[in-house]
């Protein structure tokens, strides 16, 4: 078994990530994949928590674009973040993973309120913990949400996964053959360059609470295992 460079990670999971190579909705056959990913790296002794966004199932900006209320838009994007949770807990647990579903917006039926020190508990006891719903609030992306629950539980780094993207680029790399691949870059540098790492917000942060980010490509194999041994993959975003 490989020794494992961190303790306890936060994984973002795109909604892209659960639609696979169709345009919409869940695949259950990606969905399982990354199940077993995760499992991998919790049977490894890590902590591992999952924030989920929901754009498989709808886009906030792109309903506002429309003429929807933002606010009303923003908070059925949640509710679609709430789908994806579901979905990766049954795959979780179908896997053989004691997983707990907890949602910033409340929906007991389904899922467990947030609570910070009851998350850090599950994570203590092996489980693994899926927050959904963003951060409760209109006009914060999941990004955002996945760089705050990162801090909330003291996650040593944030896993953030692209689907055919293996890290961060000077532009986007499907359009431009010639984009440059960073293997290191400080999240300053990121902002000021403005590179599609995460939202500004989630990304200043990040570099306010000094919060290491791995931008790496998912689908690659042992893609997780080797983010969480501290093998080279990706791109590394640090605080100097």
């Amino acid at each position: 078994m490989a020794t494992t460079k961190y303790k306890r990670v936060l994984l973002k999971l795109s909604g892209e990530a659960f639609s696979g190579k169709t345009d919409y909705g869940i695949d259950a056959g990606t969905l399982s994949i990354i199940a077993k990913k995760i499992k991998q790296v919790i049977e490894m002794g890590v902590g591992i928590a999952v924030v989920v966004g929901g754009g498989n199932i709808w886009r906030g900006a792109t309903a506002e674009q429309k003429g929807m209320d933002r606010v009303t838009a923003d908070y059925a994007g949640m509710l679609a973040t709430v789908i994806n949770a579901l979905a990766l807990q049954d795959a979780l647990e179908e896997a053989g993973v004691t997983t707990r579903t907890q949602s910033a917006i409340g929906i007991q039926q389904v899922a467990e309120p947030y609570i910070r020190r009851r998350a850090i508990r599950h994570l203590e006891k092996g489980r693994a913990v899926i927050f959904a719903g963003g951060t409760g609030n209109p006009y914060m992306t999941a990004d955002t949400a996945a760089a705050l629950r990162a801090i909330e539980i003291e996650a040593e780094v944030l896993l953030m996964t692209k689907n055919n993207v293996d890290g961060v680029y000077s532009t986007d790399p499907n359009k431009n053959p010639n984009a440059k691949k960073f293997d290191k870059i400080t999240h300053l540098e990121a902002l000021n360059m403005r590179l599609n790492v995460m939202d500004a917000t989630a990304l200043s942060l990040c570099l306010e609470n000094k919060l290491s980010i791995i931008v790496f490509d998912l689908q690659a194999p042992r893609s997780l295992e080797r983010a969480v041994t501290g093998e080279p993959i990706g791109t590394l975003v640090y605080s100097e």
